[in-house]
């Protein structure tokens, strides 16, 4: 066991108030959902989140990735001793009470819940901790759990690592390197929406969610495709979640650190799956 792995195991069941007054904005709203590709026309107009059935206009899944920016953190961060350069981005779920809403204001508890280190194949250790935040609204009455795992690294995770375990078996995102496809197959409308300069949103549209009772095993999600992605797209995602860390904008930064290349944040990558199950289960009511 390393010094660091002792230090955590002594602060499991710390926690602390650290984020404090999240508005939930509309503008903010439809920003995020821009940055994650997400066209789902609730998150947008008012009139069809009503006519889905919301009481307002819900922010999409991962909208509490915003809590990271400053004016929302109380200075009593769980501090893990991570070296940013070194973390990636392993398991990461929510469980919600009721949607998140355009006027809601909340506020979360972050608890350190369980710290353990896995051998890499590569003979480095890595180092994974698992937080969960809870978030509440003014009446003190939960919304939602945020739970993720955060894993640091002997050092970068290359195309050909071998590093896999059961909690941390993908790198932090895209490279790149890994979404320098060919446009030939894509239908000219597809090429349109793609290579947009403004945003990897174009246009406000989603298919109706499928009725639960209707679900059979076997039965395939909507296609979402984003992309081809640019650096821009992972520096929009920083500014609308506040996920700042030079390696996924900066190259020097990031090759310095062992990558051939930026690479898109783990949470850009959730948020376009979140997409993808909200259009295909509908949002939570």
């Amino acid at each position: 066991m390393t010094e660091q792995h002792k230090h955590l195991q002594e602060r499991i069941g710390e926690t602390h108030t650290t984020v404090q007054g999240l508005v939930v904005e509309a503008g903010k709203v439809a920003e995020f959902a821009r940055a994650v590709s997400d066209d789902n026309p609730i998150h947008y107009d008012p009139e069809a989140a009503k006519s889905r059935g919301f009481d307002g206009v819900p922010a999409p899944l991962t909208f509490t990735r915003t809590g990271v920016f400053p004016r929302y953190r109380t200075g009593a961060e769980l501090d893990l001793g991570f070296r940013p350069a070194y973390v990636l981005h392993g398991e990461h779920s929510y469980e919600y009470e009721r949607p998140l809403l355009v006027g809601d204001v909340v506020s979360g508890e972050t608890t350190l819940v369980d710290v353990y280190e896995r051998e890499g194949s590569r003979g480095g250790t890595m180092t994974f901790a698992e937080v969960e935040t809870v978030y509440r609204d003014r009446s003190d009455e939960r919304v939602l759990a945020e739970r993720a795992t955060v894993i640091e690294t002997d050092g970068a995770v290359t195309e050909s690592s071998t590093d896999r375990t059961p909690h941390g078996d993908h790198d932090d995102g895209h490279r790149l390197s890994d979404t320098d496809h060919s446009l030939e197959s894509q239908s000219s409308e597809q090429i349109e929406r793609a290579t947009s300069p403004d945003s990897l949103v174009t246009e406000t549209t989603a298919p109706d969610p499928a009725r639960m009772g209707t679900l059979e095993v076997g039965d395939t999600a909507p296609t979402v495709t984003v992309g081809p992605l640019r650096r821009h797209d992972f520096v929009r995602y920083a500014g609308s979640s506040g996920d700042f860390n030079p390696i996924h904008y900066d190259e020097p930064y990031a090759q310095a650190a062992g990558n051939p290349s930026v690479f898109g944040q783990g949470m850009f990558t959730a948020g376009i799956a979140a997409h993808m199950v909200a259009d295909w289960f509908g949002q939570v009511l």
